[in-house]
């Protein structure tokens, strides 16, 4: 597993150069976390200089600073996005695991609506194959049973509780998250199949086939197509 928590810089050149590709009218899909952070923040300074687009966000913290920086909002029921930027926990070729800010469900919607999905991250994201603890978002009442299918699909499950409160995460659907531990991932595919198959799984953090472009900030960008 690649060593986490990159650069502020790293992410900020990642995330410009994401938002750098917006054209005049777009529809975008705002991400959620650090790194999509830098994304919206250029987005506004750019509408703050005449840019027209509109903004989906993907969480409540998306939805706050797209509002901070100025950034006119709209839904997946008033408007398809032409491209969505989000960041990940981490990278492996195209294939994706997200899910850190328990954010992923609505972020998986949001990116596999998009005409174009645009990953930021920088270079402590990358990896090969991924190995880090899966998010699995899970409906409050099913997770002992999803913990047991789980192990039996050789995962190692745990609850996250909260960093600031007694207690689990909620998510903001109201879901508790499951981290799940499966060490070296050889077939994402297979097993993104297979959590999706769980009763009680509302979504996990396996992102495949999903992503478009790939940029990684590091002391430069590189844009991985």
């Amino acid at each position: 597993m690649k060593q986490q928590g990159g650069t502020d810089d790293a992410k900020r050149r990642a995330g410009e150069s994401a938002a750098d590709t917006v054209s005049d009218g777009a529809v975008v899909g705002l991400g959620t976390g650090s790194t999509a952070a830098y994304a919206i923040r250029e987005l506004g300074r750019r509408v703050d200089s005449g840019l027209d687009i509109r903004g989906i966000p993907t969480s409540h913290g998306a939805r706050r600073l797209a509002r901070e920086v100025g950034i006119p909002l709209t839904t997946l029921a008033e408007a398809t996005p032409d491209v969505a930027i989000d960041g990940a926990d981490q990278v492996a070729g195209f294939e994706l695991i997200k899910g850190g800010g328990a954010a992923h469900a609505r972020e998986k919607l949001v990116d596999s609506a998009a005409e174009r999905f645009l990953v930021v991250v920088d270079e402590t994201k990358l990896a090969e194959p991924l190995d880090a603890a899966v998010p699995v978002e899970v409906l409050p009442d099913a997770v002992p049973v999803v913990e047991r299918e789980l192990a039996a699909l050789g995962g190692t499950p745990e609850l996250r509780a909260a960093e600031r409160k007694d207690g689990p995460v909620v998510t903001d659907n109201g879901n508790l998250v499951v981290d799940c531990a499966f060490g070296a991932i050889a077939d994402a595919e297979a097993l993104a199949a297979d959590l999706s198959a769980l009763p009680g799984v509302v979504e996990h953090g396996l992102f495949v086939g999903l992503a478009d472009e790939i940029h990684v900030g590091g002391d430069a960008v590189d844009v991985r197509r």
